[in-house]
């Protein structure tokens, strides 16, 4: 036992010592948060540890905060790389630090906060001879401005370089006094014709603010007196920028960027003009399409592009290719670049969605939204772009056709003209930028903007030239809404970005086309009605137009005009999708999202008055594929090709089911409707069905064999004679088959019917017969065998006076649906094959069902863009209609056929 003891704790022990310890070395994988800035002026951020670190003995931060330097009065006697380095004191006599940080030197001056040598302005500090030796004290060299050579030191100091050319040719001297003007480092001439004095204001109307921008104080003036006292083209373009940065906006009462560029444009007016185009003058940018409203209509749709588009096919041209000549703010040109990439885009994507926006027929949309911080942070400063449009001539030459913009943002005279429907008064412009956090600094250009200006919404239209057979377009047009952001905390805010490709065509003539079947469809759906109404109110025995006369024909008109709007709808769709989607070169677009709203309300009409790997197709491109790869783009759905696709598959699917049961299924398999006839005739029962008041069907169901309850023997046996024709026919008409019948009955019949009935009904029918009286019993069987034996009667014409007889109804009278003849004296058999009876059934209504249910189904996926869902309501509002059918349809059946409804089966 002691020994067992032992063993246990030294088991226990050893345990202990392996697991232990693991828990004592578990580790945490976090440390503290640390940024370069928040590092002490002593401390370096260390980039591989990620933290701050103390400098070693007579050490400081440098500029960027990752490394050390010398303090002042401290020589570097070793640097390996970073903020490995050792300090020596310099000695008394040589306080100053060359500019390097290795020597000590003898200033001839002062000293700088960091321990350098100063020299005055105009001078150079000195500190080496030509051959590099180290002076023992440092010298400030005077940079010589007279005549021989014009120079002034450089920025550092360094050495001295030749004064800016404005300088000398305005006062042969580097100096700028007056009555020389000096603006943006830059020197003008008080004489002659300079531009007047400027405002410097940066104008935010989205805001509605506007205060002194920093860049435009330093260089507007001086931008657009280089452009046109010297016809400098980087000046002009800088001068373009700033008038582009405030919108294009002009007023002609103030001297702000649009207005100085309007004033030197003016006064160029002998220069001569660019490429022919009266609107681009010499040295100058190219930013309006002329001064005055009212151009834009002869812009974008007089002239089309001599380039054509198509699908498919050897001349297969899809590819829209932009280009874009792009410009810094300070005017330099900077490249030609495709706009493929994502270059005006500023959402995020893979590069194949970003250039599925410039293939021809593809409607695009791209919608997201950015942190501020982060734009700030990829877009410092402005970058311009003129964007043009490359095609080839019938020669295979190379030509540009430059794209007007419509800049929602700009204000003419202080009007918002381009937010203004009417095309006549906009004014067009050429050059975009997509973000400027330049002009909205206010003090200093190193700080964080004010405010800053972002293109939230661009819109890029191509509009097809009517009547094209070759797929010619207009000039695109490119929409751009610029947002204007009040910066506050960078970090927390973010902006909503889209950018769109949309594509339209006059649809004029398809409205009219509409309106004329429509109109067309509509006078038939009254005739229709009225012929309904007429042949109802035969049917009904009644001569008068009352108020339900009207009403029948209103309700009659609704189904019919439903028809109307779903045949017009059907055509539609199938026109768009077959004629879109199957076209080679482009002759049709589709129409937009706001010229869907009509064929919307159709559809809406038609479903309302009823009441009373497909869906890739649906995609506004040219694609015809029924499958896409994940990584391409994914259009906007078309909301008439969706309809049409739904229409089009289901339509293909109920004709099919009809065609396979009329077909194949009721022929060799089994024909219900035929089999409740034969059923009946088995069963020795016939069926007598009013639809109307005096118009209904009749079932000829008495048994040739006189009687109904036998054996199966016996049943099988007559039957078999049946097939050998060893006994009569089953027809109504003795040596006939016909059994089933329309019939229009005379009024004293109906009378008679609606007597006999009405004992029935007083007695609250057969559902209280057990709890009636006995009195009330026999009277209501005395009743139903009245009913019984007359009807059988009148069959077997026992009432002359109430007599009918059998006749095939007109071609005329079929294909309209009423009866010609009025049955006055007697009532009308029309022998009926086509079991019409099955009218008044589930069964009969299939084509009204097939519409409506495709109209729900339709109108739920309008709604809602998901097919799933439109599915599955389809068959919940089926199963719904399904279950109000056969309740009511039990309760009615018990009490028109005088049978409790406890013995339905």
């Amino acid at each position: 036992m002691a020994c067992w003891s032992t063993l246990s704790v030294a088991v226990v022990t050893v345990f202990l010592l392996l697991v232990l310890p693991r828990f004592s070395w578990a580790q945490t994988f976090s440390f503290p948060f640390r940024q370069p800035e928040t590092c002490g002026h002593n401390q370096y951020f260390d980039i591989s540890a990620l933290s701050c670190v103390r400098c070693g003995a007579n050490q400081r931060q440098d500029a960027r905060g990752t490394s050390c330097v010398c303090i002042a009065g401290f020589q570097m006697i070793a640097n390996n790389g970073g903020p490995d380095i050792i300090c020596k004191k310099c000695p008394e006599n040589m306080k100053g630090v060359t500019k390097d940080g290795w020597n000590c030197i003898s200033c001839p001056g002062g000293l700088t906060a960091e321990g350098k040598c100063h020299c005055p302005t105009g001078h150079i500090l000195v500190e080496r001879d030509v051959n590099g030796m180290l002076l023992s004290q440092a010298t400030c060299k005077p940079c010589v401005e007279n005549e021989n050579s014009f120079t002034v030191a450089d920025a550092l100091a360094n050495r001295c370089i030749r004064c800016e050319p404005t300088f000398i040719n305005t006062s042969r001297s580097c100096a700028c006094s007056e009555p020389n003007i000096l603006t943006g480092g830059l020197c003008f001439s008080s004489t002659g014709d300079f531009p007047p004095r400027m405002i410097s204001t940066a104008r935010y109307g989205e805001l509605g603010m506007s205060f002194i921008s920093e860049w435009f104080a330093k260089y507007l003036q001086s931008a657009a007196a280089a452009c046109w006292v010297y016809a400098n083209l980087t000046s002009c373009q800088a001068l373009g920028n700033m008038c582009v940065m405030n919108m294009n906006s002009y007023d002609s009462a103030t001297f702000d960027a649009c207005r100085l560029f309007q004033f030197v444009f003016e006064h160029t007016a002998g220069l001569r003009t660019v490429h022919s185009v009266s609107f681009w003058r010499q040295n100058l940018p190219w930013l309006f399409y002329g001064d005055q409203l009212g151009l834009a209509p002869q812009v974008l749709s007089t002239t089309p592009l001599p380039t054509n588009f198509s699908f498919k096919g050897q001349t297969q041209n899809t590819k829209m290719k932009f280009v874009a000549a792009s410009y810094d703010v300070r005017g330099n040109f900077l490249k030609w670049q495709t706009l493929e990439g994502g270059v005006l885009q500023l959402c995020p994507d893979t590069e194949t969605r970003l250039n599925a926006a410039y293939t021809f027929g593809t409607t695009y949309q791209q919608n997201c939204e950015i942190p501020i911080s982060k734009i700030l942070t990829n877009f410092p400063t402005p970058i311009f772009y003129d964007v043009y449009l490359e095609y080839k001539d019938e020669n295979q030459h190379q030509y540009i056709w430059a794209v007007p913009v419509l800049n929602l943002n700009l204000q003419h005279n202080k009007i918002f003209v381009n937010q203004d429907s009417n095309s006549g008064k906009w004014l067009l412009t050429r050059r975009i930028f997509l973000v400027d956090a330049l002009s909205g600094q206010e003090n200093d250009l190193g700080s964080q903007p004010r405010l800053i200006r972002i293109a939230t919404q661009i819109s890029l239209s191509i509009h097809l030239v009517p009547n094209t057979k070759n797929g010619n377009i207009y000039p695109p047009l490119i929409t751009i809404a610029y947002s204007d952001i009040d910066i506050k905390d960078p970090n927390s805010q973010s902006v909503k970005i889209s950018f769109s490709v949309t594509y339209e065509m006059n649809q004029g003539d398809a409205h009219v086309q509409t309106d004329i079947a429509l109109g067309v469809l509509g006078g038939l759906a009254v005739l229709s009605s009225l012929l309904k109404t007429a042949g109802w109110k035969r049917r009904i025995g009644s001569p008068m137009i009352d108020l339900q006369t009207v009403m029948k024909f209103l309700v009659y008109y609704a189904g019919d005009l439903a028809n109307v709007f779903f045949i017009i709808t059907v055509g539609t769709g199938l026109y768009w999708l077959i004629f879109f989607k199957a076209q080679k070169s482009v002759s049709v677009l589709l129409p937009m999202p706001a010229q869907e709203e009509r064929f919307v309300t159709y559809v809406a009409c038609a479903f309302a008055l009823k009441v009373v790997g497909f869906k890739n197709l649906a995609l506004m491109d040219s694609s015809s594929s029924l499958s896409r790869s994940p990584s391409s783009y994914i259009a906007p759905y078309s909301r008439i090709l969706r309809y049409a696709v739904s229409t089009a598959l289901w339509l293909v699917i109920g004709i099919i089911q009809i065609v396979f049961f009329a077909v194949f299924y009721e022929r060799f398999i089994e024909d219900k409707i035929q089999q409740f006839v034969d059923l009946c005739c088995m069963s020795n029962i016939s069926v007598f069905l009013l639809s109307h008041k005096c118009f209904g069907y009749y079932i000829h169901g008495r048994s040739v064999h006189g009687h109904a309850d036998t054996n199966m023997e016996e049943m099988n046996l007559n039957l078999k004679r049946e097939a050998e024709n060893l006994c009569s026919q089953r027809g109504l008409v003795p040596n006939t088959e016909g059994q089933t019948f329309q019939i229009a009955i005379s009024g004293q019949m109906r009378q008679h019917y609606d007597r006999i009935h009405e004992t029935l009904t007083t007695k609250n029918g057969p559902a209280r017969l057990l709890s009636s009286s006995a009195s009330t019993f026999e009277q209501s069987i005395k009743a139903y065998h009245t009913m019984n034996k007359f009807l059988g009667s009148f069959i077997d014409h026992v009432h002359k006076e109430m007599d009918y007889f059998i006749k095939d109804k007109l071609l005329l009278e079929r294909i309209l649906g009423v009866e010609f003849m009025e049955p006055m004296e007697k009532s009308i058999f029309y022998n009926d094959e086509g079991y019409s009876f099955s009218s008044v059934l589930y069964y009969g209504n299939e084509a009204t069902l097939l519409i409506y249910d495709l109209l729900f189904f339709c109108v739920v996926d309008l709604a809602c863009q998901n097919f799933i869902l439109a599915a599955f309501l389809t068959y919940l509002q089926q199963e719904i209609f399904r279950f109000i059918r056969n309740t009511v349809g039990q309760k009615n059946l018990a009490s028109k056929t005088l049978v409790d409804q406890r013995f339905l089966i």
